[in-house]
């Protein structure tokens, strides 16, 4: 028999004499009735343990190609006789998750992102900006531009940290903001959420905890309940965080994080004052916590002056800087980043790179032309003026079609209004009746971490045209008004018409 064995391949020695012989009996030179050379005889001539060889006889015997017995060695099968293949029964993939990840997935960031696919529906609820925005004409010059400068690098791998070019061009525009940064301490991500997933898988073990804001980011809620953390809630208020109540959690929690969105915060749209921000820095040098600031509405302010981001304000490399380009310019890319001291910064990066190696390569060189070039800024102020008079039309639809009872508060900046309904309207009666009315709103109960304080409900402003936004807030009103003739209606209700969330 001409077997070949490679001894510096990987594939173990026996599976090469396996599948050496198993290739000869399919291939017919080997007959059936065929007897293969006694185990020792052919380890002798292969010049492998004989060892090597039963495990070999082994896997032609399990594939039903040989049958040995003793005294007569092992033999060829006929074809005839060799083994029908069992019936191959579903996996059941449901029991292999690891325990304790089947309770914290949430499907409501997956199905929001496919309401936007959906035309028959007004999408009031989603966190995107405005697609018809979009300088499509300019993408494709830069992109022209790219393959003839750079050409073929633009579409290979590139560092688990980023373009070290592009990491240049981050630390540049975001020292407009008050953030002093090297290249070193930036990692590019895919996506800001992609930013707090590394934060809490490489700081944040099953059963620590984590301090975040009421509300909050629900797509936050559901990185830590992955995560496996304690969530403690800290209120906030027009003002932010409230440090009062953060510092006596602090004191007899001692957290692992501290989660915050202090400008523009998502849902809510509030602003934490700079007397908070100092605060909130001072407390966490006290008791040595670390704070994940995620900030990607900064530049979408369309009235008021700017605070200075917290990372701006850390004197003592306490914070994790979260921030995207995914609210202003092409969402589809997935680019964000992240700032934090160089020691955090690395092992980030090694976290990243065992769970995608790296983000985008056309991505990371499409938007660094267009910070270099321009063409950015230009957009941003674009978008600026136009989803200043998007919020605006949002605030005096609200203020015509608002039934009593429903409050909300004009953002400074940012994606959202936050609005408050009265308690006695249940929220599966509300979902239900906007789903009939083809509306989408997101419920404020997905941005808590405990028991809902009230009735809320988000509105975005930035991803419908103005004339869906006047339809889209009529029709979510007359939801609500509905929702109060009908007091008595029960869960039955909500069961008939699936929500649309």
């Amino acid at each position: 028999m001409d077997i070949r064995i490679d001894r510096e391949s990987a594939v173990p020695i026996y599976l090469q004499i396996s599948t050496g012989i198993k290739e000869m009996i399919l291939s017919g030179t080997l007959p059936e009735g065929f007897r293969l050379p006694p185990e020792r005889r052919l380890a002798g001539a292969l010049g492998v343990n004989r060892s090597t060889v039963l495990a070999a006889y082994r896997e032609l015997k399990a594939d039903a190609l040989v049958d040995a017995h003793v005294g007569r060695g092992t033999s060829v099968l006929p074809r005839h006789q060799a083994a029908p293949p069992a019936a191959v029964q579903p996996l059941a993939w449901r029991q292999l998750v690891r325990e304790g990840v089947t309770e914290v997935q949430d499907p409501l960031l997956r199905d929001l992102l496919a309401l936007a696919e959906r035309r028959d529906v007004i999408t009031l609820s989603v966190g995107l900006p405005a697609a018809e925005l979009l300088p499509l004409a300019v993408l494709g010059e830069v992109q022209a531009e790219l393959l003839r400068d750079v050409g073929a690098p633009t579409l290979l791998h590139s560092p688990t940290e980023g373009l070290t070019h592009f990491r240049e061009a981050i630390c540049q525009h975001v020292a407009a903001r008050g953030i002093r940064c090297s290249p070193a301490e930036v990692l590019v991500t895919s996506g800001s959420q992609q930013g707090l997933d590394l934060a809490a898988r490489v700081f944040v073990a099953p059963g620590e905890t984590v301090v975040v804001e009421e509300p909050t980011f629900f797509g936050a809620l559901q990185v830590f309940r992955r995560a496996q953390a304690r969530l403690l809630s800290v209120p906030a208020d027009h003002d932010g965080m409230r440090t009062d109540v953060l510092e006596s959690l602090l004191a007899r929690h001692r957290p692992k994080l501290i989660y915050t969105l202090p400008t523009f915060q998502n849902p809510s749209g509030a602003v934490m004052s700079l007397a908070r921000r100092r605060r909130l820095l001072e407390l966490a040098y006290r008791y040595q916590v670390p704070v994940v600031e995620d900030d990607p509405y900064y530049e979408l302010r369309y009235e008021g002056d700017a605070i200075p981001p917290l990372k701006a304000l850390d004197e003592h490399g306490y914070v994790i800087y979260l921030s995207s380009f995914s609210k202003v310019l092409f969402p589809g890319l997935r680019i964000g980043w992240l700032a934090a001291p160089r020691p955090a910064a690395r092992q980030l990066a090694l976290a990243k790179q065992a769970v995608d190696l790296h983000s985008s390569t056309p991505g990371q060189y499409l938007l660094d032309r267009f910070l270099r070039d321009g063409h950015y800024a230009r957009h941003l102020n674009a978008v600026r003026a136009e989803y200043t008079r998007r919020r605006d039309l949002m605030h005096a639809t609200l203020a015509a079609e608002a039934p009593r009872g429903v409050s909300w508060t004009k953002p400074e900046g940012g994606f959202y209004f936050w609005c408050r309904f009265p308690d006695s309207i249940r929220q599966s009666q509300l979902l239900a009746k906007a789903a009939e009315l083809r509306v989408s709103y997101l419920p404020g109960e997905a941005c808590v971490a405990g028991e809902p304080g009230g009735n809320h409900l988000r509105l975005n402003f930035t991803f419908p045209p103005p004339d869906q936004i006047t339809d889209g807030v009529a029709r979510l009103m007359e939801a609500l008004r509905s929702a109060v003739r009908r007091p008595e209606a029960g869960a039955a209700d909500g069961e008939a018409t699936p929500p649309i969330v």
